[in-house]
Parts: C-alpha cells; sequence; structure tokens
C-alpha cells in the first residue's frame, strides 16, 4: 500500500487520528472555549455545523479536555428518543434503575444530580448528538428540566450537538420557550483554503511523511472539491495519495485530484 511507498509511520486520513494529534482550527479552539465555559456555568448550548464539518472531533476534544474529579459526563446519540427514554439513559448511565413514569423518572434524576452536585461536588455535562433528528415532543422537555427550583438554576449543562438544520428547526414558533433559554451558540463552518492546507499538513505530520506530497495546486482542487469538508478532504486525499502510489509517483498534482475526484468520489 502508498504507506511504505509513502515512507510513512501511520496512515494519514483515517478517522481514528488520536484528538492531541488533530488540527485545531481557529473556530474549533473558540467552540472548545465556549463549551467549557458552558461545562463550568451549567448552561444550554447548541452545536451546528455541516455534514462532515468537525462535530464529531469537537464533542471528542471537548469530552476529553472534562476534568473527572470536577464533572460527571452523559453522552446520548439516539434519533428516537422520547422523553421518557431520554430520563431512562440518563438514569442508566448514573446506574439507577429508572421509573416508569416521566414525571417520576424526571424528579429522580433531578434528585440524584442534587446528589452528584451536593455530595460528589461534581458538575453534570450531558450532550445529546445527532439532535437534528429529535422529535417535537422531546424537544420541548428540555424547557420543563431546565426549569428547575423556579428557573432559579440549571440542574446540569445540557448541549445539544447536530447538524446545520436543527437551528432550522429551533426558529420555529413552537420552540420559543426551548429557544429562549440557549446560552451558547456554537457553529462548526466549512475550512478556508488556508485552514485546507494547514489540515492537510497536519494530517501527514502525523503519518509521519517528511516529504512535501501535494502540491500548490493540488491543494486548490482539494479544497474546491471538498469546500472546505474535513471528511471529503480525508476521502479525496486517501484516494488520491492511492492513485498516485499506482502511478508510482511521490508527487500528487491537481490532475490527479480532479481524476480521483471524477472516477471514484462521483456519491460523495
Amino acid at each position: 500500500m502508498y504507506k511504505s511507498f509513502f515512507e510513512m509511520e501511520r496512515m494519514p486520513f483515517v478517522r481514528d487520528v488520536p484528538i492531541q494529534e488533530l488540527y485545531e482550527s481557529p473556530a474549533m479552539s473558540e467552540a472548545l472555549g465556549r463549551l467549557a465555559y458552558a461545562a463550568d456555568r451549567q448552561l444550554f448550548a447548541v452545536v451546528t455545523a455541516d455534514a462532515g464539518c468537525g462535530k464529531s472531533t469537537l464533542l471528542r476534544r471537548f469530552s476529553g479536555s472534562l476534568s473527572k474529579e470536577e464533572y460527571l459526563f452523559l453522552y446520548l446519540s439516539d434519533s428516537k428518543l422520547t422523553p421518557r427514554w431520554f430520563y431512562k439513559s440518563m438514569l442508566d448511565q448514573l446506574g439507577i434503575e429508572s421509573k416508569f413514569y416521566r414525571g417520576d423518572a424526571k424528579r429522580q434524576l433531578q434528585k440524584e444530580v442534587e446528589i452528584i452536585r451536593g455530595v460528589q461536588k461534581k458538575k453534570v455535562v450531558c450532550i445529546l448528538d445527532e439532535a437534528h433528528l429529535l422529535e417535537k415532543e422531546t424537544i420541548e422537555e428540555f424547557r420543563f428540566l431546565l426549569n428547575y427550583k423556579f428557573d432559579s438554576m440549571s440542574p446540569m449543562a445540557l448541549i445539544l450537538a447536530g447538524q446545520t438544520e436543527l437551528w432550522d428547526k429551533l426558529r420555529l414558533q413552537r420552540y420559543a420557550a426551548v429557544r429562549q433559554r440557549i446560552d451558547i451558540n456554537c457553529v462548526l463552518p466549512h475550512f478556508d483554503r488556508a485552514e485546507t492546507e494547514k489540515y492537510i499538513a497536519s494530517h501527514m505530520s502525523y503519518a509521519g511523511c517528511s516529504q512535501s506530497v501535494f502540491t500548490d495546486k493540488a491543494l486548490d482542487e482539494v479544497y474546491h472539491v471538498s469546500t472546505g469538508i474535513p471528511r471529503m478532504i480525508n476521502r479525496i486525499c486517501e484516494k488520491a495519495l492511492m492513485y498516485a502510489f499506482q502511478k508510482q509517483t511521490r508527487l500528487v498534482d491537481d490532475y490527479m485530484v480532479r481524476y480521483v475526484t471524477e472516477h471514484e468520489l462521483i456519491n460523495g
């Protein structure tokens, strides 16, 4: 394979790159800071991004940055989550058997969170991923969950993460009461041309590749085709390196990027 051909120690454009090795764009850095603030102050935050723009990477970085001595981290990702199953899933992660009725389960959760805050001296952070797929009833439930002690305090940091259409949904009039409770909004944009180049360089460096492989025009083409979406950048670069190996050339130019785009990424 191309790994040995380019004298690499690791594969560069794989999904399991350690979070500390991943490129951190200015937007990613800002979002991490804002989420850290939300965790500390126990706020309600929303994270949105187009598909493939780094939402999962952001959440991995964020969860990895939380001190286990200070925070209790909960993560849910279920598009069919009803209010009852929302509370049940939270209680399951806390090792508690949920009561059947939604109201009872909610009171259970609030009581447990009080114990965690008061006895364990920890703050609870809950991430609900793929939130753009949630139904109306579940989204509206957040209003009641966060309406705690007559709205005088938040029981936990709640972070809704989803694709861009999540905000389209939250802008609807029926969600006004939920929307008004949002404290922080983070949006991850597409990379620009310079960030695309830095992203590719970061992955090639992680792979241990000491040589320049992509020409400037190749980088232009990668940016043009991917529109700055990291997942697409990975796919294009992976295919281009494989094609270069097949051609036994150690340089990837714009013609090669265009070729793999047209012949191997038709459904990209």
